[in-house]
């Protein structure tokens, strides 16, 4: 048992010394990869950026599996974005495109137009921030759909020889050339980023996403407060959850019930405040 004890414990250094010397960049990869999801509108997105993309979702990937981030949370997809940069560097761009359609073709924007028409009509703006975060809604749809217009007129303008060998530039430049690709797909299935949950690992993982999430929310939009009805900004001094009556409460004693000695006496029903 002690020398599985060591053994995790050392797997769990190897993992962080592993993220400490890949911190730098996935910070970088993780906030373009937010951005072209349509926090921020891009005023360019060429080939390299496409290929940017998709070696940003992999580093993505990588920290995700060093700090044992549980696969259920989000999934990059980073093992499916090297395959893809080593078909496009093949000759392979239907395979590309077709990930990007399916990562950043725009949601059906309907049902949010729908309800911020509805609270507009009903004047509720100011009341619980819920227009603000449907807005925001709306910018980063258009976002996504522009970034994937820019990156298709990209692709498509240039003619099949140009853009592999952009491609392969580009896959390059991100350490990527195929013989490096398939290295790392194979380095994916070592104990290095097997799934070894651990509260040191655990714990390094939150400091570095509440770094990063406070520059993702940057706009007043996504601030507590100003958020709709479920994430408002909390009211103090919050009442004991001892106080809240649980709905079908009854009475132990009452004169109907279980009143062994027949008292007579009034039993006041008790109300939530919440009610």
């Amino acid at each position: 048992m002690q020398k599985t004890a060591m053994t995790t414990m050392q797997l769990v250094q190897q993992k962080l010394a592993a993220f400490e010397r890949l911190q730098a960049e996935f910070e970088a990869s993780f906030q373009f990869v937010q951005d072209v999801h349509g926090q921020k509108r891009l005023t360019i997105f060429p080939v390299t950026d496409v290929v940017r993309y998709l070696h940003a979702r992999w580093v993505c990937e990588v920290k995700s599996r060093l700090l044992s981030v549980a696969p259920s949370v989000k999934e990059y997809e980073g093992r499916l974005c090297l395959e893809l940069l080593l078909h496009w560097q093949e000759g392979d761009t239907t395979s590309a495109v077709d990930f990007l359609y399916r990562r950043l073709d725009m949601l059906p924007v309907t049902n949010i137009t729908r309800q911020l028409q509805v609270i507009r009509q009903q004047e509720q703006v100011e009341e619980d921030g819920l227009a603000q975060r449907l807005l925001n809604g709306h910018l980063v749809l258009l976002n996504r759909g522009m970034h994937l217009m820019m990156a298709l007129d990209a692709i498509f303008t240039l003619a099949d020889d140009v853009l592999i060998e952009e491609v392969r530039k580009s896959c390059a430049n991100y350490g990527h050339r195929p013989e490096q690709i398939g290295q790392q797909v194979q380095e994916l299935d070592s104990p290095l980023y097997a799934y070894v949950p651990h509260q040191v690992l655990a714990q390094r993982n939150m400091q570095v996403m509440n770094g990063l999430g406070v520059n993702v929310t940057q706009r007043a939009g996504d601030h507590p407060g100003q958020r709709s009805w479920r994430v408002v900004a909390p009211v103090t001094p919050m009442s004991p959850y001892a106080e809240h009556v649980v709905e079908g409460y009854q009475e132990l004693v009452s004169p109907s019930h279980n009143n062994i000695r027949q008292n007579r006496f009034v039993d006041r029903p008790e109300i939530s405040e919440r009610e």
